[in-house]
């Protein structure tokens, strides 16, 4: 079943718990999300990228989304863009059909310059205004994040903009947004951090003071992979070769989580997890040809990890616990000011 990410967050806040959001391209990707939600009882939060949408297609990637509202409907199930570079990019997912968008303009339309906190301001509250009116949840981001991923970010290391607490009030006093994604050391992409992150790289101390400032406003954290060694070593085991890095600690998201973090983006732990057991399919078997021979463990290999981190994140089991407010009556909640 859709549902605004609104709601899902609004059921996550007050259970404690976070929402894995967790990015797609293609079908095996859908599938394997929502069979780790099925499994976990979980609501789910499928997003796409600028990138995604234009590799797999718009209609293409929205029915695929559309097929699994159908097949599993006892799952609340969030349509998000990640990443909207544009009010027009914005718009176009929300005509599309999505049920949550981001805007994000801590960087200019280009998707690589940092913008000024003016120019994001007033971007992102134009979203809104378009978007609560017609029920869909938005997400801005204040502050800059490292990386790069889908062509999307200024390539900066993940201290170069992190967001300050008293301007992320102000922006979302200004703005009117529903989630708020912030900046604290975190990147895109697998190569987040050489070591594992200390409070000098991982600044969650600004997470808990911008939390006390704006405990009513939903935490986003991007770039948010924990890059397990595992998945590594399997990659390179079968020929790969990636370089030693470190993600995110688990321990270190369920920390923002009891801060007021309540989407977790991941990504990169998935495309591990996906490329490694196609690796080892390769390598293993090398008269296979099938692409089913080699995507179906793949799609297994990525629910595996969507399920562990469902489960890490608390939001396992909660699938059941409320039914979904229409999108139509969301969009009168928000002119009602509710």
């Amino acid at each position: 079943m859709l549902v605004s990410m609104r709601q899902l967050l609004d059921e996550a806040a007050q259970g404690g718990y976070g929402v894995g959001a967790f990015n797609v391209n293609n079908m095996e990707q859908i599938q394997a999300i929502m069979e780790a939600a099925r499994e976990t009882q979980s609501p789910a939060i499928v997003q796409a990228s600028r990138g995604a949408r234009s590799y797999s297609q718009d209609r293409f990637l929205y029915h695929l989304m559309l097929a699994a509202a159908e097949l599993y409907p006892e799952i609340p199930l969030v349509l998000h863009l990640d990443h909207g570079n544009s009010v027009e990019t914005c718009k176009s997912a929300i005509g599309l059909g999505f049920t949550s968008v981001m805007m994000d303009g801590s960087l200019l339309p280009d998707g690589k310059t940092p913008s000024s906190f003016e120019y994001n301001v007033e971007a992102t509250r134009k979203v809104v205004e378009m978007a609560h009116a017609q029920g869909v949840t938005v997400e801005g981001e204040i502050g800059v994040l490292g990386g790069i991923e889908d062509g999307h970010g200024a390539g900066l290391d993940g201290l170069s903009h992190v967001t300050d607490p008293d301007q992320a009030v102000e922006f979302v006093e200004k703005t009117g947004v529903d989630a708020l994604a912030i900046a604290i050391g975190t990147s895109h992409g697998a190569y987040k951090f050489a070591k594992k992150p200390t409070g000098e790289v991982l600044k969650m101390d600004v997470l808990i003071e911008i939390h006390k400032k704006l405990p009513k406003t939903h935490l986003v954290m991007h770039g948010s992979s924990s890059v397990p060694k595992d998945l590594q070593d399997l990659i390179n085991q079968y020929g790969g070769q990636l370089k030693p890095t470190f993600g995110v600690p688990v321990e270190e998201i369920q920390l923002g989580i009891r801060n007021g973090v309540r989407k977790i983006n991941v990504d990169t732990d998935n495309r591990l997890a996906i490329t490694g057991a196609i690796r080892k399919v390769f390598a293993e078997k090398p008269e296979k040809f099938d692409p089913r021979d080699y995507l179906k463990p793949a799609r297994e290999a990525m629910q595996k990890v969507v399920a562990q981190r469902m489960t890490q994140f608390g939001q396992a089991g909660h699938a059941g616990d409320y039914q979904p407010i229409p999108i139509e009556e969301m969009a009168k909640l928000y002119a009602a000011g509710k």
